[in-house]
């Protein structure tokens, strides 16, 4: 198993996080198999979307938002009841298919951390298993 770690910066971003799972596959020499990416923490989540376009990802986060603003009405009491529901709602693992030392994705497709308590530093665990 190997460890990621990453900053955020805002309360609530996503993170292209590609190029760091695709250094982990080259430096441990996963070549051929499925590679689970997980999140450990209960206020942030993985997703896969588009990178062409930055404004997908500020749309996703701004209409997260707006479903599920900040309010003082939660029964939670550290605040942060929004960022655990919208955590659910995007998940905390992918699966990803590895071939050639790279992920398999779509041309415009990027594996995106999603931090909705931030800012602090994260983990992301990665799981490789052979064919």
């Amino acid at each position: 198993m190997k460890r990621l770690d990453v900053s955020t910066n805002k309360r609530e971003e996503f993170i292209d996080i590609t190029h760091l799972i695709s250094s982990a596959c080259a430096e441990y020499g996963w070549s051929s198999g499925v590679l689970t990416v997980f999140v450990p923490h209960t206020t942030c989540g993985i997703t896969i979307n588009e990178n062409a376009d930055p404004h997908v990802k500020e749309d996703m986060n701004s209409y997260l938002s707006k479903l599920i603003p900040q309010s003082q009405y939660f029964k939670h009491a550290e605040g942060n009841s929004d960022s655990h529901i919208k955590a659910s709602l995007v998940g905390s693992s992918i699966s990803l298919i590895i071939e050639d030392e790279n992920p398999k994705l779509g041309t415009w497709q990027a594996v995106y951390f999603a931090e909705f308590d931030g800012p602090r530093r994260r983990k992301v665990w990665l799981k490789f298993h052979m064919d």
